[in-house]
C-alpha cells in the first residue's frame, strides 16, 4: 500500500487533539495485516488492549533481546493468554551476538556506547521486521524523555526504516498522553502490566541497562544510567534524535 509522505503529514495534522484509540484505528483501517504493533513489555500494553477492544484484526510484535527481565517475558505470556493474541517475536541474528560477546564479553555497554549492543539484539532484528510491514504502531509519549521526545507526533513518516521503494509510516498513538493517564486507563481496565513497575521501574528494557527509579526522578533516567541523561535513545526511535 502506498500512502504520500503529504497523506501522513495531514493525518498528523487531523489527528493530533484525536484519541489514541482513533489514531489506533486510523492505522488499522488503512494499513490492516501489514501494520503491527510494537510491544515492548512495558506500559504500552495498553495499545494492545485498546486495539482488543476495536474489535480489528491486528498483530503484535516483540524483540527478545535475549537480556529482558523474567517479569517481562511471563508479561508475554500474560498478554498472549488474555487478548488471544498471537505475540510475533524478533530474535537477534545469533552469530553477530556471538561475535559481540567473544570479543567484548557480556557487559561491554558499561565502558562503551550501549549502541552497539542495541545495535545487534534490537535495531537489526527490527530492521528485518518493519522490512516485512507498511507501518508500525509504537508506544512512544511526549512525556518520557524530555531530550529526545517532546515532539513526538501522532503519527510520522519514518525516515529511519524506510528503504528505497518502501515508505514505512509510524503511528504513536499515546504521543500525548501523559504516565497518569496511561496508568489510569491500565487500573480502569484491569491491563496486565510488568510486575517490575511495582518495584520502582518505570521505563523497562534489557535487565542490565534498567534499574528503579528514586522518587520524583524522571522515568528515563532508569535507561543507560551511565550516560548522558538528554540522549537516551536504543536506535529504535533514532529519528527523535535529529
Amino acid at each position: 500500500m502506498t500512502i504520500t509522505k503529504e497523506t501522513v503529514q495531514q493525518w498528523a495534522a487531523d489527528f493530533d487533539a484525536k484519541t489514541p484509540q482513533e489514531i489506533l484505528a486510523l492505522a488499522l483501517d488503512n494499513f490492516g495485516e501489514n501494520a503491527a504493533i510494537s510491544f515492548s513489555g512495558a506500559d504500552d500494553v495498553v495499545l494492545v488492549d485498546m486495539a482488543a477492544r476495536l474489535g480489528k484484526p491486528f498483530r503484535v510484535f516483540s524483540l527478545d533481546t535475549g537480556r529482558l527481565h523474567g517479569e517481562t517475558y511471563r508479561l508475554l505470556d500474560k498478554v498472549r493468554d488474555k487478548y488471544k493474541v498471537s505475540i510475533e517475536i524478533c530474535f537477534p541474528d545469533a552469530t553477530l551476538v556471538e561475535e559481540m560477546v567473544n570479543k567484548k564479553g557480556m557487559f561491554s555497554f558499561y565502558t562503551e556506547d550501549h549502541k552497539e549492543c542495541c545495535g545487534v539484539r534490537k535495531v537489526a532484528p527490527l530492521r528485518k521486521k518493519l522490512a516485512t510491514l507498511d507501518a508500525w504502531i509504537t508506544g512512544q509519549r511526549k512525556d518520557q524523555s524530555p531530550g529526545t521526545r517532546v515532539s513526538v507526533p501522532v503519527v510520522q513518516p519514518d525516515a529511519a526504516f524506510s528503504g528505497p521503494g518502501k515508505s514505512l509510516v509510524k503511528f504513536n498513538p499515546l504521543a500525548n498522553w501523559t504516565s497518569e493517564q496511561v496508568w489510569d486507563y491500565i487500573r480502569a481496565y484491569e491491563v496486565p502490566y510488568n510486575e517490575l513497575h511495582e518495584k520502582g521501574f518505570t521505563s523497562i528494557g534489557c535487565e542490565p541497562c534498567t534499574r528503579p527509579v528514586l522518587p520524583n526522578q524522571h522515568e528515563r533516567e532508569g535507561r543507560w544510567w551511565w550516560e548522558e541523561a538528554t540522549k537516551k535513545e536504543c536506535g529504535l526511535h533514532v529519528v527523535n534524535l535529529k
